[in-house]
Protein backbone atom coordinates (compact mmCIF):
# COMPACT_ATOMS: atom_id res chain seq x y z
CA UNK A 1 0.00 0.00 0.00
CA UNK A 2 1.58 3.38 -1.01
CA UNK A 3 1.67 6.59 1.09
CA UNK A 4 -1.14 9.23 -0.06
CA UNK A 5 -0.25 11.97 0.73
CA UNK A 6 -2.57 14.99 -0.37
CA UNK A 7 -1.82 18.06 -1.88
CA UNK A 8 -0.70 21.60 -0.33
CA UNK A 9 -3.97 23.50 -1.60
CA UNK A 10 -5.96 20.43 -0.48
CA UNK A 11 -4.77 20.82 2.91
CA UNK A 12 -5.34 24.69 3.18
CA UNK A 13 -9.09 23.75 2.33
CA UNK A 14 -11.82 23.46 4.97
CA UNK A 15 -14.13 21.15 5.60
CA UNK A 16 -17.21 21.90 2.99
CA UNK A 17 -19.88 22.87 4.60
CA UNK A 18 -22.81 21.20 3.13
CA UNK A 19 -20.86 17.80 2.93
CA UNK A 20 -21.06 18.21 6.79
CA UNK A 21 -24.26 19.01 6.88
CA UNK A 22 -25.26 15.75 4.84
CA UNK A 23 -23.63 13.78 7.20
CA UNK A 24 -25.53 15.05 10.12
CA UNK A 25 -28.85 14.77 8.28
CA UNK A 26 -28.01 11.25 7.48
CA UNK A 27 -27.10 10.36 11.20
CA UNK A 28 -30.37 11.75 12.25
CA UNK A 29 -32.30 9.93 9.95
CA UNK A 30 -30.60 6.74 10.16
CA UNK A 31 -31.58 6.80 13.88
CA UNK A 32 -35.28 7.05 12.81
CA UNK A 33 -35.55 10.69 13.27
CA UNK A 34 -38.30 13.00 11.24
CA UNK A 35 -36.00 15.84 10.08
CA UNK A 36 -36.84 19.01 8.41
CA UNK A 37 -34.46 19.96 6.49
CA UNK A 38 -34.02 23.91 5.84
CA UNK A 39 -30.16 23.61 5.54
CA UNK A 40 -29.20 23.44 1.54
CA UNK A 41 -31.00 25.90 -0.66
CA UNK A 42 -32.10 22.73 -3.23
CA UNK A 43 -35.58 23.30 -4.62
CA UNK A 44 -38.03 20.85 -3.54
CA UNK A 45 -40.34 22.67 -6.88
CA UNK A 46 -40.00 20.06 -9.08
CA UNK A 47 -38.87 21.14 -12.82
CA UNK A 48 -41.71 22.17 -14.96
CA UNK A 49 -42.52 19.88 -17.60
CA UNK A 50 -42.40 21.48 -20.40
CA UNK A 51 -38.86 21.98 -19.57
CA UNK A 52 -38.97 18.18 -19.02
CA UNK A 53 -40.09 17.12 -22.25
CA UNK A 54 -37.82 19.34 -23.99
CA UNK A 55 -35.08 17.41 -22.62
CA UNK A 56 -37.06 13.60 -23.80
CA UNK A 57 -37.18 14.96 -26.78
CA UNK A 58 -33.42 16.29 -27.62
CA UNK A 59 -32.16 13.32 -25.93
CA UNK A 60 -33.79 10.41 -28.82
CA UNK A 61 -31.71 12.87 -31.23
CA UNK A 62 -28.60 10.86 -31.91
CA UNK A 63 -27.10 14.13 -32.69
CA UNK A 64 -27.01 15.46 -29.26
CA UNK A 65 -25.36 11.98 -28.00
CA UNK A 66 -21.44 13.69 -29.15
CA UNK A 67 -19.05 15.82 -27.36
CA UNK A 68 -20.89 19.16 -27.35
CA UNK A 69 -18.89 22.08 -28.58
CA UNK A 70 -16.70 23.92 -25.69
CA UNK A 71 -19.09 27.55 -26.70
CA UNK A 72 -22.39 25.24 -26.29
CA UNK A 73 -24.94 25.15 -28.66
CA UNK A 74 -25.36 28.46 -30.93
CA UNK A 75 -29.24 28.51 -30.20
CA UNK A 76 -28.47 28.26 -26.73
CA UNK A 77 -25.91 31.07 -26.32
CA UNK A 78 -28.81 32.96 -28.53
CA UNK A 79 -31.64 32.63 -26.03
CA UNK A 80 -29.81 33.65 -23.08
CA UNK A 81 -28.69 36.68 -24.87
CA UNK A 82 -32.35 37.25 -25.73
CA UNK A 83 -33.47 36.60 -22.45
CA UNK A 84 -30.89 39.02 -20.89
CA UNK A 85 -31.81 41.56 -23.14
CA UNK A 86 -35.28 41.10 -22.28
CA UNK A 87 -34.60 40.72 -17.93
CA UNK A 88 -31.55 43.76 -18.22
CA UNK A 89 -31.70 45.68 -21.28
CA UNK A 90 -28.50 44.70 -22.01
CA UNK A 91 -27.19 43.47 -25.55
CA UNK A 92 -24.82 40.41 -25.57
CA UNK A 93 -22.51 39.37 -28.40
CA UNK A 94 -23.39 35.64 -28.74
CA UNK A 95 -20.29 34.82 -29.83
CA UNK A 96 -17.54 36.37 -27.26
CA UNK A 97 -19.90 37.75 -24.30
CA UNK A 98 -21.78 34.63 -23.41
CA UNK A 99 -20.11 31.07 -21.94
CA UNK A 100 -22.04 27.91 -20.88
CA UNK A 101 -21.23 26.29 -17.36
CA UNK A 102 -22.07 23.16 -16.02
CA UNK A 103 -23.82 25.18 -13.23
CA UNK A 104 -22.40 28.30 -12.08
CA UNK A 105 -20.91 27.05 -9.68
CA UNK A 106 -18.10 25.31 -11.31
CA UNK A 107 -17.59 28.46 -13.53
CA UNK A 108 -16.92 30.58 -10.15
CA UNK A 109 -14.59 27.76 -9.11
CA UNK A 110 -12.77 27.73 -12.12
CA UNK A 111 -12.21 31.49 -12.68
CA UNK A 112 -9.38 32.49 -10.22
CA UNK A 113 -7.44 29.28 -12.13
CA UNK A 114 -7.54 31.73 -15.39
CA UNK A 115 -6.03 34.90 -13.99
CA UNK A 116 -4.79 34.02 -10.45
CA UNK A 117 -1.02 33.25 -9.66
CA UNK A 118 0.26 32.07 -6.23
CA UNK A 119 0.52 35.07 -3.87
CA UNK A 120 -2.16 36.76 -5.64
CA UNK A 121 -5.01 37.81 -3.34
CA UNK A 122 -8.58 37.71 -4.46
CA UNK A 123 -11.33 40.16 -2.43
CA UNK A 124 -13.90 37.38 -0.90
CA UNK A 125 -17.15 38.35 0.82
CA UNK A 126 -17.33 37.25 4.29
CA UNK A 127 -19.81 35.30 4.82
CA UNK A 128 -20.19 34.17 1.29
CA UNK A 129 -21.01 30.65 -0.98
CA UNK A 130 -17.91 29.01 -0.20
CA UNK A 131 -16.60 28.18 -3.55
CA UNK A 132 -15.04 31.03 -3.54
CA UNK A 133 -13.00 31.05 -1.44
CA UNK A 134 -11.93 27.55 -2.71
CA UNK A 135 -11.56 28.13 -6.23
CA UNK A 136 -8.94 30.88 -5.24
CA UNK A 137 -7.56 28.56 -2.85
CA UNK A 138 -6.91 25.76 -5.63
CA UNK A 139 -5.36 28.54 -7.90
CA UNK A 140 -2.75 29.56 -4.94
CA UNK A 141 -4.65 32.64 -4.27
CA UNK A 142 -4.46 34.31 -0.84
CA UNK A 143 -8.09 35.36 0.25
CA UNK A 144 -8.68 38.67 1.50
CA UNK A 145 -12.30 38.65 3.60
CA UNK A 146 -14.62 41.52 3.28
CA UNK A 147 -16.56 41.50 6.03
CA UNK A 148 -20.76 41.73 5.30
CA UNK A 149 -21.94 43.22 8.09
CA UNK A 150 -25.99 44.31 9.26
CA UNK A 151 -24.87 47.90 9.86
CA UNK A 152 -23.98 48.06 5.83
CA UNK A 153 -26.83 46.08 4.55
CA UNK A 154 -24.70 43.11 4.71
CA UNK A 155 -22.57 45.38 1.48
CA UNK A 156 -18.55 44.97 1.24
CA UNK A 157 -17.02 48.55 2.23
CA UNK A 158 -14.11 49.07 -0.22
CA UNK A 159 -13.11 51.59 1.33
CA UNK A 160 -11.81 49.45 4.52
CA UNK A 161 -9.80 47.26 2.46
CA UNK A 162 -6.02 47.66 3.55
CA UNK A 163 -5.11 49.86 0.07
CA UNK A 164 -1.05 48.69 0.79
CA UNK A 165 -2.66 45.57 -0.59
CA UNK A 166 -4.78 46.63 -3.83
CA UNK A 167 -2.06 46.27 -6.65
CA UNK A 168 -1.94 42.63 -5.40
CA UNK A 169 -5.49 42.31 -5.93
CA UNK A 170 -6.41 40.48 -9.22
CA UNK A 171 -9.90 39.32 -8.49
CA UNK A 172 -13.60 40.53 -6.56
CA UNK A 173 -16.57 38.20 -6.19
CA UNK A 174 -20.08 39.80 -4.87
CA UNK A 175 -22.63 38.02 -4.84
CA UNK A 176 -26.28 39.54 -4.91
CA UNK A 177 -29.03 39.10 -3.86
CA UNK A 178 -26.38 37.51 -1.57
CA UNK A 179 -25.91 34.14 -0.50
CA UNK A 180 -26.54 33.77 2.77
CA UNK A 181 -27.57 36.76 3.63
CA UNK A 182 -30.57 37.76 1.40
CA UNK A 183 -29.46 40.81 1.00
CA UNK A 184 -29.86 42.88 -2.23
CA UNK A 185 -28.00 45.98 -3.83
CA UNK A 186 -29.10 49.16 -6.26
CA UNK A 187 -27.47 49.88 -9.39
CA UNK A 188 -25.34 52.60 -7.12
CA UNK A 189 -23.46 50.22 -5.42
CA UNK A 190 -22.59 47.67 -8.84
CA UNK A 191 -21.26 51.48 -9.94
CA UNK A 192 -19.05 52.18 -7.19
CA UNK A 193 -17.69 48.35 -7.44
CA UNK A 194 -17.67 49.05 -11.22
CA UNK A 195 -15.22 52.18 -10.19
CA UNK A 196 -13.37 50.92 -7.60
CA UNK A 197 -12.61 47.55 -10.04
CA UNK A 198 -11.31 49.84 -12.92
CA UNK A 199 -9.14 52.09 -10.55
CA UNK A 200 -7.33 49.19 -9.20
CA UNK A 201 -7.36 47.25 -12.36
CA UNK A 202 -9.15 44.49 -10.62
CA UNK A 203 -11.39 41.70 -12.50
CA UNK A 204 -15.44 41.69 -10.76
CA UNK A 205 -17.14 38.18 -10.56
CA UNK A 206 -20.54 38.56 -9.85
CA UNK A 207 -22.42 35.74 -8.70
CA UNK A 208 -26.61 36.39 -9.90
CA UNK A 209 -27.78 32.97 -9.42
CA UNK A 210 -30.84 34.50 -7.03
CA UNK A 211 -31.47 37.16 -9.75
CA UNK A 212 -35.11 35.75 -10.39
CA UNK A 213 -35.79 34.60 -6.88
CA UNK A 214 -37.41 38.16 -5.76
CA UNK A 215 -40.27 39.37 -3.98
CA UNK A 216 -42.68 42.21 -3.40
CA UNK A 217 -42.26 43.52 -7.01
CA UNK A 218 -38.84 43.78 -6.59
CA UNK A 219 -36.44 42.99 -9.55
CA UNK A 220 -32.91 42.85 -8.61
CA UNK A 221 -30.46 44.20 -11.29
CA UNK A 222 -27.53 42.91 -13.30
CA UNK A 223 -24.09 44.74 -12.60
CA UNK A 224 -24.05 44.39 -16.74
CA UNK A 225 -26.63 47.34 -16.48
CA UNK A 226 -24.19 50.58 -15.22
CA UNK A 227 -21.70 51.96 -17.26
CA UNK A 228 -18.08 50.53 -17.21
CA UNK A 229 -19.57 46.74 -16.16
CA UNK A 230 -17.99 45.20 -19.10
CA UNK A 231 -14.46 46.55 -19.08
CA UNK A 232 -14.28 44.64 -15.80
CA UNK A 233 -16.95 42.47 -14.61
CA UNK A 234 -17.87 38.99 -15.67
CA UNK A 235 -22.10 37.72 -14.45
CA UNK A 236 -22.57 34.05 -13.31
CA UNK A 237 -26.14 33.08 -13.53
CA UNK A 238 -27.60 29.44 -13.19
CA UNK A 239 -31.14 28.16 -14.58
CA UNK A 240 -31.03 26.06 -10.42
CA UNK A 241 -32.72 27.77 -8.97
CA UNK A 242 -35.00 29.91 -11.67
CA UNK A 243 -36.19 26.49 -13.09
CA UNK A 244 -35.74 24.30 -10.31
CA UNK A 245 -33.01 22.49 -12.47
CA UNK A 246 -30.14 22.31 -9.52
CA UNK A 247 -29.60 18.73 -10.90
CA UNK A 248 -29.36 19.41 -14.22
CA UNK A 249 -26.16 21.71 -13.85
CA UNK A 250 -26.74 24.55 -16.12
CA UNK A 251 -25.70 27.92 -16.11
CA UNK A 252 -23.57 30.43 -17.80
CA UNK A 253 -21.36 33.66 -17.49
CA UNK A 254 -21.47 36.45 -19.61
CA UNK A 255 -19.84 39.82 -19.89
CA UNK A 256 -16.42 40.59 -20.49
CA UNK A 257 -15.23 38.98 -23.67
CA UNK A 258 -11.21 39.09 -22.82
CA UNK A 259 -12.20 37.53 -19.10
CA UNK A 260 -14.46 34.95 -20.57
CA UNK A 261 -12.07 33.86 -23.32
CA UNK A 262 -9.50 32.91 -20.48
CA UNK A 263 -12.34 31.24 -18.41
CA UNK A 264 -12.94 29.51 -21.32
CA UNK A 265 -9.37 28.58 -22.26
CA UNK A 266 -9.75 26.86 -18.55
CA UNK A 267 -12.94 24.78 -19.23
CA UNK A 268 -11.24 23.49 -22.47
CA UNK A 269 -8.78 21.56 -20.39
CA UNK A 270 -11.04 20.26 -17.94
CA UNK A 271 -14.18 19.67 -19.37
CA UNK A 272 -16.24 19.07 -22.35
CA UNK A 273 -19.25 20.69 -22.14
CA UNK A 274 -23.13 20.35 -21.08
CA UNK A 275 -24.80 17.56 -22.56
CA UNK A 276 -26.56 19.29 -25.55
CA UNK A 277 -30.05 17.59 -24.73
CA UNK A 278 -30.14 19.85 -21.38
CA UNK A 279 -28.80 23.07 -23.08
CA UNK A 280 -31.42 22.50 -25.68
CA UNK A 281 -33.88 22.22 -22.52
CA UNK A 282 -32.27 24.79 -21.35
CA UNK A 283 -33.15 27.04 -24.49
CA UNK A 284 -36.99 25.92 -24.09
CA UNK A 285 -36.70 27.29 -20.40
CA UNK A 286 -35.36 30.72 -21.09
CA UNK A 287 -38.48 31.13 -23.77
CA UNK A 288 -40.90 29.88 -21.33
CA UNK A 289 -39.54 32.12 -18.52
CA UNK A 290 -42.63 34.25 -18.42
CA UNK A 291 -44.95 31.97 -18.29
CA UNK A 292 -43.06 30.04 -15.19
CA UNK A 293 -41.41 32.29 -12.73
CA UNK A 294 -44.20 34.07 -10.95
CA UNK A 295 -45.59 31.11 -9.76
CA UNK A 296 -41.98 29.89 -8.19
CA UNK A 297 -42.07 33.61 -6.38
CA UNK A 298 -46.11 33.49 -5.21
CA UNK A 299 -44.90 29.62 -3.60
CA UNK A 300 -41.42 30.77 -2.25
CA UNK A 301 -42.84 34.19 -0.57
CA UNK A 302 -45.57 32.60 1.00
CA UNK A 303 -43.22 30.17 2.63
CA UNK A 304 -40.82 32.93 3.61
CA UNK A 305 -43.05 34.99 5.26
CA UNK A 306 -44.63 31.89 7.10
CA UNK A 307 -41.38 31.41 8.47
CA UNK A 308 -40.11 35.03 8.72
CA UNK A 309 -43.81 35.50 10.54
CA UNK A 310 -43.64 32.56 12.87
CA UNK A 311 -39.98 33.00 14.45
CA UNK A 312 -40.55 36.78 15.00
CA UNK A 313 -44.12 35.49 17.01
CA UNK A 314 -41.25 33.54 18.98
CA UNK A 315 -38.97 36.33 19.67
CA UNK A 316 -36.89 36.42 16.89
CA UNK A 317 -36.12 40.02 14.91
CA UNK A 318 -35.95 39.25 11.27
CA UNK A 319 -36.78 41.29 8.62
CA UNK A 320 -38.67 39.61 5.49
CA UNK A 321 -35.89 39.04 2.86
CA UNK A 322 -36.41 41.04 -0.97
CA UNK A 323 -35.08 38.09 -2.59
CA UNK A 324 -33.38 34.64 -2.45
CA UNK A 325 -35.24 31.89 -0.63
CA UNK A 326 -33.24 32.22 2.98
CA UNK A 327 -34.05 33.53 5.85
CA UNK A 328 -30.57 34.85 7.55
CA UNK A 329 -31.95 34.91 11.40
CA UNK A 330 -29.61 36.38 14.16
CA UNK A 331 -29.05 33.54 16.90
CA UNK A 332 -31.02 33.83 19.98
CA UNK A 333 -28.91 35.49 22.68
CA UNK A 334 -27.80 32.34 24.87
CA UNK A 335 -26.71 30.27 21.52
CA UNK A 336 -23.38 30.93 18.98
CA UNK A 337 -25.05 30.04 15.69
CA UNK A 338 -23.10 26.60 16.18
CA UNK A 339 -24.88 25.95 18.92
CA UNK A 340 -28.36 26.64 17.76
CA UNK A 341 -27.87 24.92 14.61
CA UNK A 342 -26.99 21.66 16.74
CA UNK A 343 -29.92 22.35 19.43
CA UNK A 344 -32.31 22.42 16.42
CA UNK A 345 -31.50 19.64 14.89
CA UNK A 346 -31.01 17.25 18.55
CA UNK A 347 -33.87 18.81 20.38
CA UNK A 348 -36.33 19.59 17.05
CA UNK A 349 -34.89 17.36 14.29
CA UNK A 350 -34.44 20.63 12.34
CA UNK A 351 -31.41 20.98 9.91
CA UNK A 352 -30.13 24.61 9.61
CA UNK A 353 -26.89 26.28 8.46
CA UNK A 354 -25.00 27.82 10.88
CA UNK A 355 -23.64 31.01 9.40
CA UNK A 356 -19.72 30.77 11.17
CA UNK A 357 -19.75 27.89 8.53
CA UNK A 358 -20.23 30.54 5.52
CA UNK A 359 -16.97 32.67 7.33
CA UNK A 360 -16.32 34.17 10.29
CA UNK A 361 -18.67 37.32 10.09
CA UNK A 362 -21.51 34.58 9.75
CA UNK A 363 -21.06 34.32 13.63
CA UNK A 364 -24.43 34.47 15.20
CA UNK A 365 -26.55 34.38 12.79
CA UNK A 366 -28.39 30.78 11.20
CA UNK A 367 -29.28 30.23 7.38
CA UNK A 368 -32.74 28.71 6.87
CA UNK A 369 -34.37 27.61 3.47
CA UNK A 370 -37.74 27.77 2.66
CA UNK A 371 -37.41 24.94 0.22
CA UNK A 372 -39.77 22.61 2.17
CA UNK A 373 -43.59 23.02 1.51
CA UNK A 374 -45.47 25.67 4.16
CA UNK A 375 -46.80 22.53 6.18
CA UNK A 376 -43.33 21.12 6.75
CA UNK A 377 -42.87 25.06 7.53
CA UNK A 378 -45.58 25.49 10.33
CA UNK A 379 -44.20 22.18 11.62
CA UNK A 380 -40.62 23.60 11.92
CA UNK A 381 -42.40 26.93 13.88
CA UNK A 382 -43.99 24.34 16.01
CA UNK A 383 -41.29 22.30 17.46
CA UNK A 384 -38.94 25.01 17.81
CA UNK A 385 -41.95 26.83 20.01
CA UNK A 386 -42.47 23.51 22.14
CA UNK A 387 -38.64 22.39 22.43
CA UNK A 388 -36.50 24.91 22.17
CA UNK A 389 -38.25 28.74 23.46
Amino acid sequence: MIRIEKSERLKKLPPYLFVEIDKAKKRARDEGKDIIDLGIGDPDLPTPRFIIDALDKAAHDPKTHRYSLDQGLPEFRIAIAKWYRKRFNVTLDPETEIYPLIGSKEGIAHAPLAFVNPGDMVLVPDPCYPPYRSGTIFAGGEVISMPLVEKNGFLPDTKAINHHLLHKVKMMFINYPNNPTAATCDKKFFKDIVDFAAKHNIIVCHDAAYSEVAFDGFKPPSILEVDGARDVAIEFHSLSKTFNMTGWRIGFVCGNAQIIEALAKVKSNIDSGIFSAIQKAGVVALENYDKHINSVIKVYEERRDILVDGLNGLGWDIKKPKATFYVWAKVLTRYTSATLAKMLLEKADIVATPGNGFGEHGEGYIRMAVTVDKGRIKEAIKRIKERLV
